[in-house]
């Protein structure tokens, strides 16, 4: 593959905007991408790949998390989850629901850390409509919801009327033989539907791709065209799989940080000027230079130190720190993006 084609293409791109539709690779390249064996290319890679988000990011974003409820009535579970009750005694193994005054702790934590933005995941829409009610009536944050097919559309409508910023639909895989094995309890259909009924209601869709779970090159890529080809799509969240101690899939290898990397990268080139999102917990804390490397312009699961509440994350158990995260965006001569005056009196007292 042909790296400086694309670095041609990208420059006429700063002209006539043409590739911010089309993308900068069509099916047959990107394959040709993923099949990359060797440090040297892949330096190329990512070097035009964090050039694309440089030009159209200026600020690399910082994701806090709430964690609203495990009670997930989904059954059976999904074969690699350690988020809902009774999966995992590494993760969330007690079943718990957060309470009002909970979740406004939590948020009142994050906004003062100086983050922008907050994912509240959990299991059922009414959980969602009611985090997202707490935190927007109390608080200056992004919100971003993920509870997967458990929406319906009256709760769209719901979220709407809320002035949620972003839902959350992973499809994860769209191997249907593959989703079927690993999540025995959903249909792909429901999850199709919940993002044309995100898009359908004019809400930022986010949806991506869970990987390392025995899906092939051809996969990734069908997924990612699947996305660019039927959906108006936001953010394209790239989640390693990681596994849970207890689970079905405990003894699966970990997907390794540069293969994550490489399909940043990739998705990088396809979304050019898109939210792309690494987490914390799937590309490890210590590792999410990588992603950044590759182009990413999001990290989440990210806490603070003044998070009331124990918080595991849901490829690992570990999350990254604020502190962290935001001194390994600057090392690579980035700029998060804060809240700084507040970010600033976070670090004086904490």
């Amino acid at each position: 593959m042909d790296i400086y084609s694309i670095i041609e293409r990208f420059e006429d791109s700063k002209e006539n905007n043409y590739f911010l539709k089309t993308g900068l690779i069509d099916e047959e390249e990107a394959l040709k991408l993923f099949k990359i064996d060797n440090w040297r290319d892949l330096l190329k890679l990512f070097n035009i790949a964090s050039e694309v988000r440089d030009y159209f990011k200026k600020e690399i974003e910082i994701t806090s998390t709430i964690h609203i409820s495990n009670i997930c009535p989904i059954n059976p579970k999904c074969l690699y989850c350690g988020f809902a009750a009774g999966t995992s005694r590494e993760g969330y193994y007690k079943p718990f629901k957060l309470k009002d005054e909970e979740i406004f702790k939590a948020g009142k934590a994050i906004e003062e850390s100086g983050i922008k933005r907050v994912s509240c995941s959990g299991c059922s829409g009414e959980d969602s409509i009611r985090a997202t009610k707490i935190i927007k009536e109390n608080f200056n944050l992004e919100v971003l919801i993920n509870v997967g097919s458990l929406l319906s559309e009256d709760n769209i409508k719901n979220l709407k009327n809320l002035n949620v910023d972003t839902i959350c639909c992973n499809l994860e895989t769209i191997n249907e033989s593959l989703f079927k094995k690993l999540k025995p309890g959903e249909e792909l259909e429901d999850r199709i539907r919940v993002c044309k009924l995100v898009n359908k209601y004019g809400i930022e869709l986010s949806s991506g791709l869970l990987i390392g779970i025995g899906e092939s090159y051809e996969d990734r890529v069908n997924h990612l065209f699947y996305l660019k080809n039927n959906f108006d799509i936001g953010e394209v969240p790239i989640m390693g799989f990681n596994p849970y101690k207890d689970t079905p899939m405990e003894h699966v290898k970990r997907c390794s940080s540069i293969e994550q990397a490489k399909t940043i990268a990739i998705t990088r080139l396809i979304f050019p000027n898109i939210r792309i999102t690494s987490l914390s917990p799937t590309i490890m804390p210590e590792l999410i230079q990588f992603s950044l490397l590759a182009g990413a312009s999001n990290i989440a699961t990210v806490i603070p130190k003044n998070y009331p509440h124990n918080i595991k994350g849901v490829g690992n158990p570990k999350t990254a720190n604020l502190d962290d995260v935001v001194e390994k965006i600057e090392e690579l001569g980035l700029k998060p993006k804060l809240n700084w005056e507040k970010f600033r009196e976070y670090k004086k007292k904490y």
